[in-house]
């Protein structure tokens, strides 16, 4: 198996990565040398990315790799939902805000706002329990705020 293709090496990831509670890189790649596919950290790290891979926390509270999946819920639905779910605060400070999640949620609620792709979102940078939101302008951050206050009120 050491020749697959970028296919058959994400669906191999994705298997792995819903079978198996995988926490980090090193982990996955393990994992994948045991499945007989030997892969690069660069490769892993590329694939992670492209396959929407985030850090949620799994039934018991341990943190593990889950592939982030739109359902039938719309778009918003979801934000505002996961907004109320995980959300603590926001924070506007001229064209950026600052979301604070509860502990090991910034990821996924990033992976939401990027899918949604806003245009008053040129991109976030999501860590543990904060996400950065960077708007092209103050009118797009306040914008964006607004519809955060207005979800979380909900």
């Amino acid at each position: 198996m050491d020749n697959l293709n970028k296919t058959e090496r994400q669906n191999a990831l994705a298997k792995i990565i819903n079978q198996q509670p995988i926490a980090t890189q090193d982990e996955l790649l393990t994992a994948l040398k045991a499945a007989g596919i030997e892969a690069t950290q660069a490769t892993i790290s590329r694939d992670i990315r492209e396959m929407r891979v985030v850090k949620a926390q799994d039934a018991n509270g341990q943190l593990r790799y889950a592939i982030f999946r739109a359902d039938t819920e719309s778009q918003m639905e979801r934000l505002a939902t996961a907004i109320r779910e995980v959300g603590l605060g926001i924070t506007r400070v001229q064209f950026i805000n600052v979301i604070r999640t509860l502990p090991s949620n910034g990821n996924l609620l990033a992976a939401i706002i990027d899918d949604i792709k806003f245009p008053q979102v040129v991109g976030t940078v999501a860590g543990h329990d904060t996400i950065v939101i960077i708007s092209p302008d103050e009118e797009a951050a306040e914008w964006f705020n607004d519809q955060y206050q207005h979800a979380f009120s909900l």
